[in-house]
């Protein structure tokens, strides 16, 4: 059985105290492959390390974390975007809308989107999208950009089955990830309405570990718990989602 973990931060601080070991243990169940998505500038030399540590497991992705477009975003941009053209980058992210932590950005992180969706047409990549509290500014920008180029995924997906079917019919795959395992999340009953055919698996370590590990520090190993569970959803069996899912990101993402 081989997972694809396609949303982790193993570059994290969180990890550089085992980061090596971290990234064998995920190796070891069966994660063969990890894709990391960038944050800005700062977060670049730590996941060129990593993928120079592990060639042939670890894939990074070039953009613009949400929640890291301020007054300075169009800078930024300028030097991701040249990072993007010169590197090899498997797709466009982190890229997105965040109105939780901070509402007041929403136009900027509007405009820093739809340059960064352009990006993913323009190199015919994919991109990961981060959307929390901004369903409706996130369908918005992608049916504003309206290519057929444009694919991706929504990473991390906690909307319903209408957000999902909206989301898919765009051309776009949903990430699933720990939040499927947690008790109340209502996720199980939405995922189970959706064919495995748009669903791609995540753990967006060290982020939203899933039960039991929920409330500590996540790592791609865990993932096969994120498999199971979508696994009982389906009444299927764990190696049944590993090769769909598996199957779906190789194609997304041209592995």
């Amino acid at each position: 059985m081989k997972l694809i973990d396609t949303h982790t931060h193993l570059y994290a601080k969180q990890f550089d105290d085992d980061r090596k070991e971290v990234v064998q243990r995920a190796i070891n169940s069966g994660i063969e492959t990890m894709l990391l998505p960038n944050i800005d500038r700062s977060s670049i030399k730590g996941m060129n390390n990593l993928i120079a540590m592990f060639p042939n497991n670890c894939f990074s992705m070039m953009g613009l974390h949400p929640c890291d477009v301020d007054e300075n975003f169009q800078k930024e941009l300028d030097f991701l975007y040249k990072e993007l053209k010169q590197g090899s980058y498997i797709a466009v992210g982190e890229i997105g809308i965040d109105l939780y932590w901070n509402k007041n950005t929403e136009e900027i992180q509007k405009d820093a989107f739809i340059q960064q969706l352009q990006w993913g047409i323009e190199f015919d990549l994919p991109v990961a999208i981060h959307v929390r509290n901004s369903f409706d500014q996130v369908f918005e920008c992608i049916e504003k950009v309206n290519h057929a180029k444009l694919r991706g995924v929504f990473h991390c997906f906690t909307g319903n089955v209408e957000q999902a079917q909206h989301a898919i019919r765009l051309g776009f795959m949903l990430g699933v990830g720990g939040v499927i395992t947690f008790k109340n999340s209502g996720l199980d009953k939405t995922l189970k309405k959706i064919s495995l055919e748009h669903l791609l698996l995540e753990t967006d370590s060290p982020y939203l570990a899933p039960d039991p590990h929920r409330g500590k520090r996540n790592e791609s190993s865990y993932l096969t718990l994120v498999a199971q569970k979508l696994a009982e959803i389906n009444e299927t069996d764990i190696s049944t989602i590993a090769g769909i899912t598996s199957e779906n990101a190789k194609k997304l993402f041209r592995l």
